[in-house]
């Protein structure tokens, strides 16, 4: 693989792998071991194991039978994202690892639901958490990872300062 200046492009690519694969491993088990809508208690009162889908986005949205408009919509904007999240990664100038490794988080989450639309027309979401009444919308990993990725991406560009210079910038002036 080519090598720019200032890119990290194992950081980019390893993490983005590694969600994707535990992703659709996750869901895999899932298929497998858990009837759509059958919930598992694994921690009393807090966590359960479930098997639901999702046709729409984050905490349903969107999340309607009779929207095959909605469908198209969402695998056009994923696949506009990853190349937005690409292009970012290409063009950056010495950005942290942290804002590489958030970018590679949120490409693999991308992948991940974008592999569920295309070949289920919706995504697979089992992690449930809930604390009495107040209960958390079911996720799965590649959420998680788009979450997490933000954060990241968000704390590195709040508390990153001035992107640090290239050994080239630094020598030319």
């Amino acid at each position: 693989m080519p090598k720019r200046s200032g890119h990290n492009y194992p950081l980019i690519i390893w993490p983005a792998l590694l969600v994707v694969c535990l992703d659709q491993a996750s869901k895999i088990a899932v298929l497998k071991g858990l009837r759509v809508y059958e919930s598992v208690p694994l921690v009393d009162g807090f966590f359960n194991l479930v098997h639901v889908r999702n046709r729409g986005m984050a905490f349903g949205f969107m999340n309607r039978s009779d929207m095959d408009l909605g469908f198209w919509i969402l695998v056009f904007a994923t696949i506009v994202a990853i190349f937005l999240l690409l292009f970012w990664f290409y063009h950056m100038k010495g950005e942290s690892n942290w804002t590489t490794l958030g970018l590679s988080l949120i490409l693999g989450g991308a992948i991940g639901n974008l592999i569920d639309r295309i070949r289920l027309h919706e995504v697979i979401d089992f992690l449930d958490f809930h604390v009495g009444a107040w209960h958390w919308p079911s996720f799965n990993v590649a959420d998680a990872a788009i979450t997490v990725g933000a954060f990241l991406v968000g704390l590195s560009l709040f508390f990153g300062g001035a992107p640090k210079k290239t050994a080239s910038e630094t020598h030319s002036g």
